[in-house]
């Protein structure tokens, strides 16, 4: 069965999509068979896999069922991807059925046997898509930077999860909290990572042994089309990945054992 990371905020710019596109194809790197799955109406992961992400079926059309699962997936040089696109935004008023918070989970379960792992990269808001993310994970990573709206924003997905676990996934698991652009020289940052500690024990979780560093080469690998880990793999960004991608398959082992 597959295994599903979903990477998640409701703040905006706190390095989702660089995640999931380094986490996606950082696992691939580790001989995992990956799908990535991007639930953003602005469709930055598939362009940051260098997708084409307006020709073809896109996530919105899988969840609407006028396409299938297979007919959105397009393959990279790492990973296969499901792309996304602005048509996404409705989703809210769109997607109003029952048990409309199990669609992904529902569709992905098609696929389960075939990948290792699915990574989904989620909307910078707490509504129907980021339900379905959690509702479809068996483990969330939330990124954050060292400022105090990230913290907020943090803190303000603690009553989702819980919503999320009393109802559709029971089982849901906070992997960590994963701090970016961090600079450990910098008092905000430690004062930062203090307080991700203690909101971390309440969703009974933890903050990420590995932080990942600043570099320019973050912004400059989208714009390539080419994935951190590929474009600058001696940078400091892309070295933390990686050893952030060993810490997650050490932590899921241990879930597992």
């Amino acid at each position: 069965m597959s295994t599903v990371i979903a990477i998640t905020n409701q703040k905006g710019g706190v390095g989702k999509t660089t995640t999931s596109c380094a986490l996606a194809c950082g696992l691939a790197m580790n001989n995992k068979r990956v799908l990535a799955v991007d639930l953003d109406p602005q469709g930055n992961l598939g362009f940051s896999l260098g997708l084409q992400i307006e020709s073809g079926a896109t996530i919105y059309e899988v969840l609407k069922g006028t396409a299938s699962l297979q007919e959105a997936i397009q393959s990279t040089k790492r990973c296969d991807v499901i792309a996304s696109n602005i048509l996404l935004s409705g989703a809210e008023l769109e997607f109003t059925g029952k048990q409309r918070e199990c669609i992904l989970k529902n569709i992905l379960s098609t696929v389960a046997g075939y990948y290792d792992y699915i990574i989904i990269d989620t909307p910078p808001a707490l509504n129907i898509l980021t339900v379905n993310a959690y509702a479809a994970a068996d483990y969330l990573i939330i990124p954050m930077v060292p400022e105090i709206l990230s913290l907020l924003g943090v803190s303000q997905i603690k009553d989702t999860i819980n919503t999320v676990r009393s109802s559709v996934n029971p089982d849901l698991v906070v992997l960590g909290i994963l701090l970016n652009k961090y600079n450990p020289r910098t008092l905000l940052s430690k004062e930062v990572k203090e307080m991700a500690q203690k909101i971390a024990l309440q969703i009974n979780s933890t903050v990420f042994n590995t932080h990942i560093r600043s570099s320019v080469c973050v912004a400059e690998a989208p714009a390539q089309g080419v994935n951190l880990l590929d474009y600058a793999p001696r940078s400091n960004p892309a070295q933390d990945y990686k050893e952030l991608i060993s810490e997650v398959l050490e932590l899921i082992k241990q879930r597992k054992n």
